[in-house]
Protein backbone atom coordinates (compact mmCIF):
# COMPACT_ATOMS: atom_id res chain seq x y z
CA UNK A 1 0.00 0.00 0.00
CA UNK A 2 1.61 3.42 -0.64
CA UNK A 3 1.43 6.47 0.88
CA UNK A 4 -1.45 7.99 -0.43
CA UNK A 5 -3.48 4.97 -0.34
CA UNK A 6 -2.86 4.79 3.66
CA UNK A 7 -3.87 8.15 3.79
CA UNK A 8 -7.02 7.57 2.38
CA UNK A 9 -7.94 4.50 4.43
CA UNK A 10 -7.19 6.50 7.50
CA UNK A 11 -9.36 9.43 6.46
CA UNK A 12 -11.97 6.56 5.51
CA UNK A 13 -11.46 5.26 8.80
CA UNK A 14 -11.45 8.44 10.64
CA UNK A 15 -14.75 9.28 8.80
CA UNK A 16 -16.71 6.13 9.88
CA UNK A 17 -15.52 6.60 13.84
CA UNK A 18 -16.91 10.02 13.32
CA UNK A 19 -20.31 8.55 11.85
CA UNK A 20 -20.62 5.81 14.20
CA UNK A 21 -20.14 8.17 17.23
CA UNK A 22 -22.98 10.77 15.96
CA UNK A 23 -25.00 7.57 15.86
CA UNK A 24 -24.57 6.53 19.44
CA UNK A 25 -24.68 10.29 20.16
CA UNK A 26 -28.23 10.99 18.63
CA UNK A 27 -29.36 7.91 20.12
CA UNK A 28 -28.41 9.18 23.95
CA UNK A 29 -29.81 12.74 22.87
CA UNK A 30 -32.57 10.51 22.13
CA UNK A 31 -32.59 8.49 25.47
CA UNK A 32 -32.38 11.98 27.48
CA UNK A 33 -35.69 12.93 26.05
CA UNK A 34 -37.13 9.59 26.77
CA UNK A 35 -37.29 8.09 23.55
CA UNK A 36 -36.00 5.12 25.61
CA UNK A 37 -36.12 3.23 22.13
CA UNK A 38 -35.87 5.13 19.19
CA UNK A 39 -35.89 3.80 16.04
CA UNK A 40 -32.41 3.76 13.39
CA UNK A 41 -34.81 6.20 11.42
CA UNK A 42 -35.28 8.77 14.30
CA UNK A 43 -31.50 8.17 15.05
CA UNK A 44 -30.53 8.79 11.35
CA UNK A 45 -32.65 11.67 11.06
CA UNK A 46 -30.98 13.09 14.33
CA UNK A 47 -27.32 12.04 13.23
CA UNK A 48 -27.52 13.75 9.94
CA UNK A 49 -25.88 10.45 9.24
CA UNK A 50 -27.77 8.32 6.63
CA UNK A 51 -29.66 5.33 7.49
CA UNK A 52 -28.04 3.43 4.99
CA UNK A 53 -24.81 4.11 6.70
CA UNK A 54 -26.04 3.06 10.16
CA UNK A 55 -27.83 -0.46 9.40
CA UNK A 56 -23.61 -0.41 8.22
CA UNK A 57 -22.94 0.37 11.49
CA UNK A 58 -25.09 -1.78 13.46
CA UNK A 59 -26.65 -4.67 12.53
CA UNK A 60 -30.35 -3.73 13.99
CA UNK A 61 -31.81 -0.91 16.22
CA UNK A 62 -31.00 -3.63 19.88
CA UNK A 63 -27.64 -3.61 18.64
CA UNK A 64 -27.61 -0.03 18.26
CA UNK A 65 -29.43 0.65 21.57
CA UNK A 66 -26.72 -1.30 23.14
CA UNK A 67 -23.80 0.10 21.68
CA UNK A 68 -25.31 3.44 22.54
CA UNK A 69 -25.80 2.17 26.52
CA UNK A 70 -22.26 1.36 26.56
CA UNK A 71 -20.81 4.22 25.30
CA UNK A 72 -22.65 6.23 27.92
CA UNK A 73 -21.73 4.03 30.71
CA UNK A 74 -17.97 3.83 29.74
CA UNK A 75 -18.10 7.39 30.51
CA UNK A 76 -19.45 7.23 33.91
CA UNK A 77 -18.22 4.57 35.30
CA UNK A 78 -15.61 6.78 37.38
CA UNK A 79 -19.00 8.17 39.01
CA UNK A 80 -19.44 5.17 39.96
CA UNK A 81 -16.86 5.48 42.97
CA UNK A 82 -17.46 6.70 46.09
CA UNK A 83 -14.79 8.46 47.87
CA UNK A 84 -13.66 7.86 51.07
CA UNK A 85 -16.08 5.05 51.89
CA UNK A 86 -16.71 4.86 55.65
CA UNK A 87 -14.33 7.56 56.39
CA UNK A 88 -15.62 10.74 58.79
CA UNK A 89 -18.81 11.47 61.06
CA UNK A 90 -22.11 10.56 60.26
CA UNK A 91 -23.33 13.22 58.80
CA UNK A 92 -20.44 13.68 56.36
CA UNK A 93 -20.97 10.08 55.36
CA UNK A 94 -24.73 10.68 54.51
CA UNK A 95 -23.78 13.92 52.74
CA UNK A 96 -21.00 12.16 50.69
CA UNK A 97 -23.17 9.36 49.27
CA UNK A 98 -25.94 11.58 49.22
CA UNK A 99 -24.02 13.83 46.28
CA UNK A 100 -22.65 11.00 44.72
CA UNK A 101 -25.96 9.48 44.01
CA UNK A 102 -27.45 12.90 42.73
CA UNK A 103 -23.96 13.14 40.88
CA UNK A 104 -24.22 9.55 39.15
CA UNK A 105 -28.30 10.05 38.41
CA UNK A 106 -27.50 13.53 36.54
CA UNK A 107 -25.06 11.68 34.21
CA UNK A 108 -26.68 8.72 33.65
CA UNK A 109 -30.52 8.95 34.82
CA UNK A 110 -31.82 8.62 30.96
CA UNK A 111 -29.36 6.12 29.82
CA UNK A 112 -30.32 3.83 32.80
CA UNK A 113 -33.79 3.85 31.57
CA UNK A 114 -32.93 2.62 28.48
CA UNK A 115 -31.01 -0.14 30.20
CA UNK A 116 -33.73 -1.22 32.37
CA UNK A 117 -35.97 -1.60 29.86
CA UNK A 118 -33.40 -3.34 27.24
CA UNK A 119 -32.57 -5.58 30.17
CA UNK A 120 -35.72 -7.24 30.02
CA UNK A 121 -34.83 -8.82 26.66
CA UNK A 122 -31.16 -8.35 27.03
CA UNK A 123 -28.96 -11.10 28.81
CA UNK A 124 -25.34 -9.03 28.67
CA UNK A 125 -27.49 -5.70 29.74
CA UNK A 126 -29.01 -7.12 32.31
CA UNK A 127 -26.07 -8.41 33.87
CA UNK A 128 -24.94 -4.65 33.58
CA UNK A 129 -27.73 -3.51 35.37
CA UNK A 130 -26.89 -6.53 38.06
CA UNK A 131 -23.33 -5.47 38.46
CA UNK A 132 -24.97 -1.71 39.09
CA UNK A 133 -27.36 -2.37 41.50
CA UNK A 134 -24.64 -4.91 43.51
CA UNK A 135 -21.90 -2.35 43.02
CA UNK A 136 -24.65 0.39 44.74
CA UNK A 137 -25.62 -1.95 46.95
CA UNK A 138 -22.30 -2.95 48.62
CA UNK A 139 -21.34 0.91 48.79
CA UNK A 140 -23.79 1.51 51.27
CA UNK A 141 -23.05 -1.52 53.55
CA UNK A 142 -19.35 -0.39 53.75
CA UNK A 143 -20.49 3.41 54.13
CA UNK A 144 -22.57 2.37 57.37
CA UNK A 145 -21.04 -0.58 58.49
CA UNK A 146 -20.54 0.60 61.49
CA UNK A 147 -24.66 1.83 62.52
CA UNK A 148 -25.72 -1.19 60.16
CA UNK A 149 -23.71 -3.69 62.46
CA UNK A 150 -25.36 -2.38 65.73
CA UNK A 151 -28.74 -3.12 64.28
CA UNK A 152 -29.08 -6.96 64.60
CA UNK A 153 -31.19 -8.35 64.25
CA UNK A 154 -32.48 -5.50 62.17
CA UNK A 155 -29.35 -4.95 60.22
CA UNK A 156 -30.24 -6.86 56.98
CA UNK A 157 -34.08 -4.89 56.29
CA UNK A 158 -32.90 -1.34 57.25
CA UNK A 159 -29.61 -1.83 54.67
CA UNK A 160 -32.87 -2.81 52.32
CA UNK A 161 -34.75 0.35 52.71
CA UNK A 162 -31.14 2.36 52.70
CA UNK A 163 -30.61 0.07 49.06
CA UNK A 164 -33.41 0.84 47.86
CA UNK A 165 -33.69 4.92 48.67
CA UNK A 166 -30.31 5.21 46.85
CA UNK A 167 -30.39 3.19 43.96
CA UNK A 168 -31.10 4.96 40.49
CA UNK A 169 -34.82 3.60 40.61
CA UNK A 170 -35.99 5.28 43.11
CA UNK A 171 -34.14 9.12 42.51
CA UNK A 172 -35.99 8.38 38.94
CA UNK A 173 -39.28 8.25 41.18
CA UNK A 174 -38.56 11.07 43.57
CA UNK A 175 -37.55 12.98 39.96
CA UNK A 176 -40.23 12.19 37.72
CA UNK A 177 -43.37 10.62 39.07
CA UNK A 178 -42.91 12.61 42.77
CA UNK A 179 -41.50 15.97 40.67
CA UNK A 180 -39.02 17.01 43.28
CA UNK A 181 -36.73 19.42 42.36
CA UNK A 182 -32.69 17.69 41.87
CA UNK A 183 -32.69 20.45 45.13
CA UNK A 184 -35.51 18.73 46.88
CA UNK A 185 -34.63 15.38 45.93
CA UNK A 186 -31.18 15.54 48.03
CA UNK A 187 -32.84 16.88 51.20
CA UNK A 188 -35.41 13.69 51.30
CA UNK A 189 -32.89 11.60 51.03
CA UNK A 190 -30.66 13.27 53.85
CA UNK A 191 -33.59 13.10 55.96
CA UNK A 192 -34.59 9.39 55.29
CA UNK A 193 -31.31 8.01 55.12
CA UNK A 194 -30.56 9.72 58.79
CA UNK A 195 -33.65 8.56 60.31
CA UNK A 196 -33.21 4.97 59.15
CA UNK A 197 -29.66 5.25 60.45
CA UNK A 198 -30.92 7.04 64.03
CA UNK A 199 -32.18 3.59 65.20
CA UNK A 200 -28.24 2.94 65.65
CA UNK A 201 -28.20 5.06 68.32
CA UNK A 202 -30.88 3.36 70.15
CA UNK A 203 -29.43 -0.05 69.89
CA UNK A 204 -26.25 1.93 71.25
CA UNK A 205 -23.92 2.49 68.45
CA UNK A 206 -21.30 5.44 69.38
CA UNK A 207 -19.65 7.51 66.71
CA UNK A 208 -22.33 9.64 64.94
Amino acid sequence: MTITEGTAVDGRNARRDRNRNAVLDAALELFGEDNLEPSPEQVAERSGVSLRSVYRYFEDRDELLRSAIDRRLEVVVPLLHLPSVGEGRRAERIDRLVTSRLRLYAEVGPTARASRRKALTNDVLRKSVERTHRTLREQVELHFAPELDALEPERDGIAAAIDVLFQLEAIDHLTLVRGFTPDEVGRHLRVALAALLATADQAGEGPR
